[in-house]
C-alpha cells in the first residue's frame, strides 16, 4: 500500500477495559502524527474512530474502527476496539487481524475485567504487547501500585520501558537472552544498542511485556509510544506464526508470511452500510492484492471479483491500488464473501481458523409494530446478524415469537436502536415466552360422540380411546386396536388426526400436549351420516376427556448451564442458582476461573446474564444449552395455568 514494504508496517490493536481511554488514544496518536489536522474528542463526538450516532451519543466504542498514520516512514494501521463484554465480537475479530497488540490501562481504575478479557484474548494468539498505563495526569494516582499489580495480575515479564536504559530493565532484557544474562551478570560492557535490539527480540517473542505510562488527553507519551510501535513491535515478517489448513491435503501449517508468497488473507470484519452497502474487510497475511481484479475464496468454494480497495481512516474511505502482506483494506458489495471467511490464490489454498465468537445469552421477543415495519424487518435484522455474528435470530415455532439474541441487554438495546435509525424499522420488545408444554402421569378412557342433525345430511362419529404415558422424549403413538368394523377403515385416520389436533392445543392450558398413547377400541358409526370431519371431531373430544381424567401436568424447559468466574467470585453463584430453582451438579476448576455446572429452568434464566454481571462486577461468564422438559412444581403451575387464555375463557 502506498509502496510500503512490510519491514516497515505496523499493524496493531488497542483493546482494554471500556472507558480506558483506547479512542482518546488512537484520536492523540493521529494528530501527533498529522494524520489528523485537528484533534477531536469524545465529549464533542467529533473523533476519528467512534464515528457511528450510537457510539457519539453513548460516547464510548461499540464497533472496531480502521485508522492509520504514518511516522518516521513506517506505515502504522490501527484498529480501536469496544472494551464493553456485550461489543466483544469487534474486538475477537480485530486481534485475528494484527501482529501486536496495544493494552491500554486506566491508571485511576487499574486491572478491570475487561482488562483480563483483553489480555486473554492477546494471549490465546500469542501476540507481542505492549502496555500503556493512561490518565496518568489525574490526581491520586498510583502507578507504582498499578505496575505491581500488572506483574501480579499478568506477567512477571512486564516491565516499565525508559531510554536511557534503566538498570532494572536491563535486567529484565538480560533475563530474556542467555548471552546477554552472562556477561551481565559477569559485569562485562553492554552496549546500549546491544540492550535495544534484545529488548526488540523478547518484545516479539513474547518474553517481555513493555510498559509505557502517559495521558492520552494531554499528548503525553504519546510520541514515545508512536516511537516505540516503530522500534520494537513487529513488522508483519517477524509477528508470531500464522496456523493455516492446507485445503488440499487438511494438513494443518504454518503460512509464508512474504510479500512474494502466495496471495492469502483473513476476513475478520463486514460492516453493512445503509448508504454504501457491505464493506468487507481482510487482513492480508500474505502476497499481494490489486484493486479491479480477484481472489479465490476457500471458504465458499468460489471465485470472488472485485472492484477499488479501500483504505479506512474512521468513517473515511480512500482508494488504494493495491494492498499486501501486513496490511488491512476493505471491498464494496462482495456478493460471496462473508465474515470468517478465507481468501486465497486458487493454487495455493489455505483456510485458517475459525473466530471463536461467543454464544449470544442475553434474548428478547421483537415484533414489528405496523405492517410497513413488518415488511421491512427480516431484512434489516438480516443485514444486522450479517455485521454481527453474535447477534441471533430465531423463530419459536411453538410460540410463534421472533427471538433476537445477544451477549447482554447493552447488546439488544444497540441492535434496536439501530433497527429504528439505520432500517426506518420500528419494533416491540419484550420477555421471551416460556415454551411450556403438556403430558399426563396416569391413563384413562373417554368417549367422543359427536352427533349433529339439523335438516339435509347429518353427522356422527362415535369414539372410544384410552390414553397412557409415553416414556420421556416421546411426543405421541396412534394405536388401533379397533375390530368387528367397529369403525369403518377408510375413518381411522380422521380419528387420528382428531387426536393429533387436540393435542396441539392442550387440555388445561394452550401448550402444545406430548407423550401421550393414544389407543381407539371401540365406537360405532352411522352408514350415511358418518364423515372424515365427524371422527375428526370425535376422536378430538374423546381425547379431550380422556386427558383430563389422566392427571394432566404442565412441563417446562431445562436448560444445562456452565457459569465460570474467578474463584472470588465464587461465594454467591450456586445460591443464586438454587434461588432460581436451578440444581447444582458440580465445580471444577478452569485456570484462574471456576466453573459451576447446573441445570436450571428456562423461565428463570432470561435476566442472568445482566444479574451475573451484577455479581461478579462483569467477571463472570455463562453458556446455556437445552437439556430436557421436566415437570413444573405444582405452586407454579397453578400460576401458569391461571394467567393463560383458555383457562381465562373458561372462566368466563
Amino acid at each position: 500500500m502506498d509502496n510500503v514494504k512490510p519491514d516497515a508496517k505496523r499493524t496493531v490493536v488497542f483493546v482494554s477495559h471500556a472507558q480506558a481511554g483506547k479512542t482518546t488514544l488512537v484520536e492523540a496518536l493521529l494528530f501527533a502524527a498529522g494524520a489528523v489536522s485537528r484533534k477531536g474528542a469524545i465529549a464533542e463526538g467529533n473523533t476519528t474512530s467512534d464515528y457511528n450516532a450510537d457510539e457519539i451519543q453513548r460516547k464510548n466504542s461499540i464497533n472496531s474502527s480502521l485508522c492509520h498514520l504514518s511516522w518516521r516512514n513506517h506505515s502504522v494501521q490501527m484498529v480501536d476496539t469496544p472494551g464493553y463484554a456485550d461489543f466483544a465480537a469487534d474486538m475477537l475479530g480485530a486481534v485475528r487481524a494484527v501482529d501486536a497488540g496495544i493494552l491500554v490501562i486506566d491508571a485511576t481504575g487499574g486491572i478491570e475485567v475487561g482488562t483480563e478479557r483483553a489480555w486473554d484474548a492477546l494471549e490465546e494468539l500469542k501476540l507481542s504487547r505492549l502496555i500503556f498505563i493512561n490518565k496518568t495526569d489525574k490526581e491520586n494516582v498510583n502507578l507504582d501500585e498499578v505496575v505491581r499489580e500488572i506483574k501480579e495480575r499478568f506477567s512477571k515479564a512486564a516491565a516499565v520501558v525508559s531510554f536511557p536504559v534503566s538498570a532494572e530493565l536491563k535486567e529484565a532484557i538480560a533475563e530474556t537472552n542467555d548471552e546477554l544474562l552472562e556477561r551481565y551478570l559477569e559485569g562485562k560492557e553492554i552496549k546500549e544498542e546491544e540492550f535495544k535490539k534484545a529488548l526488540k527480540d523478547a518484545i516479539v517473542k513474547g518474553k517481555l511485556y513493555p510498559i509505557i505510562a502517559g495521558s492520552a488527553l494531554t499528548d503525553k507519551g504519546t510520541k514515545e509510544l508512536l516511537d516505540f510501535i516503530v522500534d520494537y513491535l513487529p513488522s508483519p515478517l517477524e509477528r508470531p506464526a500464522v496456523a493455516v489448513t492446507d485445503a488440499q491435503t487438511d494438513q494443518p501449517r504454518e503460512l509464508k508470511l512474504a510479500e512474494d508468497a502466495p496471495f492469502a488473507a483473513f476476513v475478520f470484519k463486514s460492516v453493512v452500510d445503509p448508504f454504501v452497502g457491505q464493506l468487507t474487510i481482510l487482513r492480508i497475511f500474505s502476497g499481494t492484492l490489486a484493486g479491479n481484479t480477484g481472489f479465490y475464496n476457500v471458504t465458499r468454494g468460489t471465485k470472488e471479483r472485485i472492484g477499488q480497495l479501500i483504505l479506512l481512516q474512521g468513517k473515511e474511505q480512500r482508494p488504494v491500488a493495491s494492498a499486501s502482506c501486513g496490511d488491512i483494506v476493505a471491498v464494496s458489495k462482495l456478493k460471496e464473501t462473508l465474515l470468517g471467511d478465507s481468501l486465497a490464490d486458487e493454487k495455493q489454498q489455505v483456510v485458517f481458523a475459525p473466530i471463536a465468537f461467543p454464544e449470544p445469552v442475553f434474548s428478547s421477543s421483537i415484533k414489528p409494530k405496523t405492517r410497513q415495519d413488518e415488511e421491512k424487518i427480516s431484512e434489516a435484522l438480516a443485514k444486522l446478524c450479517a455485521s454481527d455474528p453474535t447477534f441471533k435470530i430465531s423463530r419459536d415455532t411453538q410460540t410463534k415469537e421472533t427471538i433476537i439474541s445477544g451477549l447482554g441487554d447493552q447488546h439488544i438495546d444497540v441492535m434496536v436502536k439501530r433497527l429504528k435509525e439505520r432500517y426506518h424499522v420500528e419494533v416491540e420488545i419484550g420477555t421471551p415466552k416460556v415454551p411450556y408444554k403438556e403430558t399426563i402421569k396416569k391413563a384413562a378412557r373417554a368417549q367422543g360422540k359427536h352427533k349433529k342433525q339439523s335438516g339435509g345430511r347429518g353427522q356422527y362419529g362415535d369414539v372410544w380411546l384410552e390414553v397412557a404415558p409415553l416414556e420421556r422424549g416421546k411426543d405421541f403413538e396412534f394405536v388401533d386396536k379397533i375390530v368387528g368394523g367397529a369403525i369403518p377403515r377408510n375413518f381411522i385416520p380422521s380419528v387420528e388426526k382428531g387426536v393429533h389436533n387436540a393435542m396441539l392445543g392442550g387440555v388445561i392450558t394452550s401448550f402444545p400436549m406430548v407423550g401421550v398413547r393414544a389407543t381407539a377400541y371401540d365406537g360405532s358409526y352411522h352408514d350415511v351420516d358418518s364423515s372424515d370431519m365427524a371422527f375428526q371431531i370425535a376422536g378430538a373430544l374423546a381425547f379431550r376427556k380422556a386427558a383430563m381424567d389422566a392427571q394432566p401436568i404442565l412441563l417446562e424447559p431445562i436448560m444445562e448451564v456452565e457459569v465460570t468466574v474467578p474463584e472470588e467470585c465464587m461465594g454467591s453463584i450456586p445460591a443464586d442458582l438454587n434461588s432460581r430453582r436451578g440444581r447444582v451438579l458440580g465445580v471444577e476448576a478452569r485456570g484462574k476461573n471456576q466453573t459451576i455446572k447446573a441445570l436450571v429452568p428456562l423461565a428463570e434464566m432470561f435476566r442472568y446474564a445482566t444479574d451475573l454481571r451484577s455479581m461478579t462486577g462483569g467477571r463472570g461468564s455463562y453458556t446455556m444449552h437445552f437439556s430436557s422438559y421436566e415437570e413444573v412444581p405444582a405452586k407454579i403451575s397453578q400460576g401458569i395455568v391461571a394467567q393463560n387464555p383458555r383457562h381465562k375463557h373458561e372462566e368466563e
